[in-house]
């Protein structure tokens, strides 16, 4: 089982970036197609990017795209989430997520991840 650490969260202004970054132990990150979610309160937890295997396919949720950007260095063990042009709305506890797979696929549910990060809060005030 891999383990996931989130870090690189707090707390920005409107407009700024922030790059949060999820390190893997216990097994390569190579392993696994790797997706950021984020939880806002009240609201269900939903998925910002997800990336296969090997970072040829990417998927975005539509209120970030053109804005964030997933990417992977697998000899780091590392995926990262840059974040640009921070709105108040994107104010969450960023979590990654990823799941064991031998393909190419990414996956956009919760449900489809067996392993998960403690979290890193993201905090933009306008």
């Amino acid at each position: 089982q891999v383990q996931l650490v989130e870090s690189g969260g707090g707390l920005v202004q409107t407009g700024e970036s922030l790059r949060v970054s999820c390190v893997a132990s216990g097994r390569p990150i190579s392993d696994y197609s790797v997706a950021w979610f984020r939880l806002i309160p009240g609201k269900e937890r939903e998925v910002v990017a997800a990336i296969s295997r090997r970072g040829g396919t990417k998927i975005y949720a539509d209120d970030v795209k053109g804005r964030f950007t997933i990417s992977r260095d697998n000899d780091k063990n590392t995926v990262y989430l840059q974040m640009n042009s921070l709105k108040a709305e994107d104010t969450a506890v960023y979590y990654c997520a990823a799941r064991d797979t031998y393909t190419g696929a990414v996956w956009r549910r919760a449900a489809d991840y067996g392993s998960w990060g403690q979290g890193t809060q993201v905090t933009v005030s306008s």
